[in-house]
């Protein structure tokens, strides 16, 4: 699997004419080597897979990264960076530009400038995450498995959620529920939205009461062998105003008439549109300010980008969330997300949680 990775990555730093690609992107690192740590650095190159780490790491690299050469580094990368790309005589070396910051970019080029190391750096854009947009069968199967932990904590939470409670008591719930069950670190935190929170499309859980018959948003993720599922769910406890149902229905009909006409060849503009023109067309264009998802896999917000403005064109084997909602403030919002997969040109819903909104 690694060494497939590392083929692909090898092409695109081949295609952007660059002799090797400095990777420091954790869920990168972690994609192209199965390092785990919280510090390391990826050099890839035609014939080299370096990884750097400090002493802390060394002996979970050897274990986790077995295909790569391991270099015990210490100090920051200005320690070690110049000497071995002088020995490995690199010229042109790609980096990642939104990772590495401009004044660590200018104190590498300085170095190098100090030493009269003649090699140009190169910022580049998802020369990795392009290629995890595509998931193989064991990611598919960590999200899948992500995802059934997400259902089960949805269905503990209408149990245990009542008028009277806080948010932050049913999102500690939920939280205690998934990390007990099995999740590793949460890929974000639990989002338990009452009555006007619910209106914030990230809003946080705070000390508010929960009310009858106002809308309750509940947005979670649960995280297995790195890989993140993402899953929103809207409740009402108590009967339903006309209100709630009317925006409930909205949103639900757009959500399920995009998981029926989604394909694979359409851009992320297209597929967005399939949700929103219901939505504008019910009189909410501007209560929807989001776009209808994103991918998901080792990180919680990765590519496909699906919106009004993107041009990522979906394919088989990409995972990714269909989430659209209705914000209105001082009444509150109605989100309703799964994650699914593209497959075989068809959306494959991986999220089993009911959609019933009365508890």
């Amino acid at each position: 699997m690694g060494i497939d990775r590392l083929q692909e990555l090898r092409r695109n730093i081949e295609s952007h004419n660059l002799k090797a690609c400095l990777i420091s992107q954790p869920e990168n690192v972690r994609y192209l080597s199965g390092f785990n740590g919280s510090a390391g650095w990826l050099l890839i190159s035609s014939n080299k897979a370096l990884l750097a780490v400090d002493f802390r790491y060394t002996e979970q690299a050897k274990n986790e990264s077995p295909e790569f050469e391991i270099l015990h580094i210490q100090g920051d990368i200005l320690n070690w960076f110049p000497q071995i790309v002088t020995e490995l005589n690199y010229k042109t070396i790609g980096f990642e530009a939104d990772v590495i910051s401009f004044s660590l970019y200018k104190r590498i080029c300085d170095e190098f400038k100090n030493r009269d190391i003649k090699v140009t750096l190169f910022p580049t854009n998802n020369l990795v995450e392009s290629l995890r947009t595509i998931k193989d069968k064991n990611e598919q199967e960590y999200v899948i498995s992500a995802t059934n932990l997400a259902d089960s904590a949805i269905d503990y939470a209408k149990s245990v959620i009542a008028p009277g409670l806080t948010e932050n008591e049913i999102a500690w719930e939920i939280e205690k529920y998934l990390r007990s069950n099995g999740s590793e670190t949460l890929p974000f935190d639990v989002i338990v939205a009452s009555g006007p929170n619910a209106a914030l499309p990230h809003a946080k859980s705070s000390k508010r009461v929960i009310q009858l018959s106002e809308p309750v948003l509940i947005d979670i993720g649960a995280r297995i062998n790195g890989y993140c599922s993402d899953l929103s769910r809207t409740f009402c406890c108590g009967k339903a105003d006309n209100k709630f149902s009317e925006v409930y229905d909205i949103v639900l009909g757009a959500q399920l008439s995009a998981l029926a006409m989604i394909e694979s060849g359409m851009s992320g503009d297209e597929a967005d549109k399939l949700a929103r023109t219901i939505i504008d067309q019910a009189g909410y264009a501007d209560s929807f300010g989001h776009g209808l998802g994103h991918g998901i896999g080792l990180s919680i917000h990765e590519l496909p980008r699906i919106g009004p403005l993107s041009s990522d064109i979906l394919c088989n084997g990409m995972i990714f969330t269909v989430e659209p909602g209705i914000y209105i403030t001082g009444w509150g919002g109605v989100r309703i997300e799964d994650t699914v997969m593209m497959q075989n040109g068809k959306i494959t819903n991986f999220s089993k949680a009911d959609k019933m909104a009365i508890i």
